[in-house]
């Protein structure tokens, strides 16, 4: 079996704590009973609420958010076509087990890597992630060295694999506020794939399976993510769901039954939409300031964001918030294009609630020799006289 390389997403995703000021007033989370949960705001990325969100937990089938991710990402790069074959080896081959979630792949027999997907994010196969593992990685092993390194990259800092499916295995953990980190990268890296996480049912080789994230049966703004489950990890989910321009995704680990995670999800996805709004303060690629540029074939530069700048708060404190631009001083000619040049800072009564750096929005060519000759004089005096 060759081994693929694998391709990493283009843009990284964490999450940023919500900073409270004296003026901001936010309503009680709801106690919930589980080991660790966490509540993020998609757009801006804000922790809404959490409960030891750090804390290293078995994923359960969780895990596999990663290993769809992987699979999207190969996708989208061309590394892996819709349409290519993939061989399920024995020792990915599930055996019919009650124990376990299965695609049901046949033993030595091929399905399509976008029916291995859904595979992997509707029915939960172990089969199925583990077929892929061997398939991009040559074995699971090596693939879980992937997973890591991919982890590692978008900032998930209480992650470790040690596979595919989420097994209980020694060394193999993650957490809630990991976890919805890798759901805001899925969602914002693997948005052409993204709706595979709202579909209700998949049915391969006859067998038809629904997917186990009951909110999607009941809730019409939830449109994903996974569910996991294991003695050891408890009933574990993250879910996503948007209403109006507003998206949110919770993280739940550790409740003690089906009904109670999904519970738990309803309570703090309202708690999330009831008491909080995104806002966008500032709008991506306009130029918010002109500042001079010296040495350049043209003396002022336009700045402004690569991304919107959002903040959630809590509601009726937006109108409050106010955004200042820190520019760099003396630049000098050649400037690149998205070459920061400064930061944008929103405040609420006084305190720094998110930065966002200010970037050039066009290319600053160097000056001929005496037109550079000339600012480097008026630079001299600017400086003399200052």
């Amino acid at each position: 079996m060759s081994r693929l390389p694998v391709l990493l997403a283009a843009t990284v995703l964490t999450g940023l704590s919500l900073t409270a000021t004296a003026a901001t007033i936010i309503p009680s989370p709801p106690v919930l009973d589980n080991k660790s949960y966490v509540l993020m705001d998609y757009d801006s990325g804000q922790i809404l609420a959490s409960s030891n969100p750090d804390l290293q937990l078995p994923p359960a089938s969780l895990t596999k958010m990663m290993t769809s991710f992987l699979v999207e990402q190969n996708l989208l790069s061309g590394r892996l076509k819709e349409t290519d074959p993939v061989l399920m080896n024995e020792s990915a081959w599930c055996r019919g087990s009650s124990s376990e979630s299965c695609m049901y792949v046949p033993l030595n027999s091929s399905a399509s890597v976008l029916d291995m997907l859904r595979g992997i994010v509707i029915q939960s196969g172990n089969d199925a992630s583990k077929a892929m593992a061997e398939h991009i990685a040559g074995n699971e092993g090596a693939f879980a060295e992937v997973m890591n390194g991919e982890a590692k990259r978008i900032g998930m800092k209480n992650t470790h694999y040690m596979n595919a499916t989420g097994l209980p295995m020694d060394g193999h953990y993650s957490s809630a506020m990991d976890s919805a980190i890798l759901a805001r990268n899925i969602i914002s890296s693997s948005a052409k794939y993204y709706p595979i996480y709202s579909e209700k049912w998949f049915t391969y080789n006859n067998i038809k399976q629904g997917n186990r994230n009951a909110l999607l049966f009941t809730d019409p703004s939830v449109d994903g993510l996974k569910t996991g489950h294991t003695d050891e990890a408890g009933y574990c989910q993250v879910t996503s769901a948007k209403r109006g321009s507003m998206r949110l995704i919770s993280a739940v680990f550790g409740t003690p039954s089906m009904n109670e995670r999904a519970g738990q999800t309803r309570a703090l996805l309202s708690y999330g939409f009831t008491n909080f709004e995104t806002t966008a303060l500032r709008p991506a690629a306009q130029s918010l300031a002109t500042t001079p540029i010296w040495l350049g074939k043209t003396d002022t530069l336009n700045v402004g964001l690569t991304e919107a700048m959002k903040v959630t708060l809590p509601r009726g404190q937006a109108a409050q918030v106010q955004t200042s631009l820190s520019i760099l001083p003396n630049l000098t000619a050649p400037i690149q294009k998205g070459q920061v040049v400064g930061k944008v800072i929103a405040t609420l009564s006084g305190k720094t609630l998110a930065e966002r750096q200010l970037v050039a929005l066009e290319p600053i060519e160097e000056a001929g020799f005496f037109s550079r000759m000339m600012d480097h004089i008026k630079m001299f005096f600017s400086k003399l006289f200052k």
